[in-house]
């Protein structure tokens, strides 16, 4: 017996009758050998974190754009946080916890420089549309791995699509990992904003004080023991709980993620996005060539938004620069 087969026998053994076993996996489009060590789903994990688009979520705006200081978040503790709000509700609920860490550490792997700000430009501007969870999709699907993806199984995949909205992911293990998301970026964005002088203690609405507490640490162990004390074949929060956890959300996109003061720059990284897409889709020769290629299989706005979505905040900025600001004269 190899060791996948005997990490297979111990997940049929222990794992919930709900949770979706790797031996049971739809599989890959592309189907490849077995591994003799690692399962399906934690192979996928692997090729998750190895990957560029993983490592460039370090300089990526969760909130706060270019923030002084060195403990705001960005996308990658992001999805730090809610890989292990995600793995602690699965081993709860004996769900498969290999394919939930697989799906928390992908689910944002497509989103833009400058948060939901370059978000909203690009799906203003491409007549596609654009989603930072479809994106995520094409990431793995079609653009790493020097345009051939990652090949990752359709229960992965399934639950990186439907992380946000929309559909509820077919597992149980992506439906934690779409609760997991919201308890993550609710209560950090809470001690961002706090750090920022955007938010104050007392801000919070009473009723979620008074429930839940006043510490980041609280509020995370009340969400997810109402999800693990109500969940089984579906994951769901009781009805008091859901209610604390829509008034919470409810309430910081009202101070927080539309509040002038904490998107003051907000106008100046839309503007930054909108004038590359322009100037891209104007001068698509001068896209890498990995993009030009996608030009020829699509078109040129579904190439420019692969190249500008896949853009961390620091190379976006970097490249308007050297396209639009003027350089200092030098006589050679």
């Amino acid at each position: 017996m190899t060791i996948r087969e005997r990490t297979q026998e111990i997940e049929r053994e222990i794992l919930s009758p709900h949770a979706a076993l790797a031996q049971n996996t739809k599989g890959r489009e592309i189907p490849r050998p077995l591994c003799d060590m690692r399962t399906e789903y934690q192979r996928d994990r692997d090729k998750i974190i190895h990957c560029r688009s993983f490592r460039r979520l370090m300089n990526k705006t969760q909130v706060f754009l270019s923030p002084e200081g060195d403990h705001y978040r960005t996308r990658l503790t992001h999805t730090l946080e809610v890989c292990q709000i995600a793995r602690t509700i699965a081993r709860a609920l004996r769900y498969n916890e290999d394919l939930t860490e697989a799906i928390a550490l992908g689910h944002d792997l497509g989103h833009t420089p400058f948060g939901h700000a370059g978000e909203a430009v690009l799906s203003e501007v491409c007549p596609h549309g654009f989603h930072h969870s479809e994106q995520s999709v094409r990431v793995v699907e079609k653009l790493e791995n020097n345009s051939r993806g990652l090949n990752l199984t359709w229960e992965v995949r399934d639950g990186i699509r439907c992380h946000s909205n929309g559909d509820w992911a077919a597992t149980l293990e992506g439906r934690v990992v779409r609760y997991a998301d919201k308890i993550a970026y609710m209560n950090h964005d809470i001690e961002d904003a706090k750090r920022a002088g955007v938010l104050t203690d007392e801000d919070i609405p009473w009723n979620v004080r008074y429930h839940l507490g006043r510490t980041k640490s609280e509020r995370i162990t009340g969400f997810i023991e109402a999800l693990v004390g109500n969940s089984g074949k579906d994951v769901k929060m009781d009805a008091l709980y859901q209610g604390l956890f829509d008034e919470l959300r409810a309430f910081l996109f009202e101070a927080v993620y539309t509040n002038p003061r904490a998107k003051r720059e907000e106008g100046r990284a839309k503007g930054v996005v909108r004038q590359l897409y322009a100037y891209f889709t104007a001068n698509s020769s001068r896209l890498p060539d990995e993009y030009i290629k996608i030009t020829e299989e699509s078109d040129v706005h579904r190439a420019v938004c692969d190249y500008i979505s896949g853009m961390s905040d620091r190379y976006c900025v970097s490249l308007y620069e050297a396209l639009f600001v003027p350089k200092r004269w030098s006589d050679g």
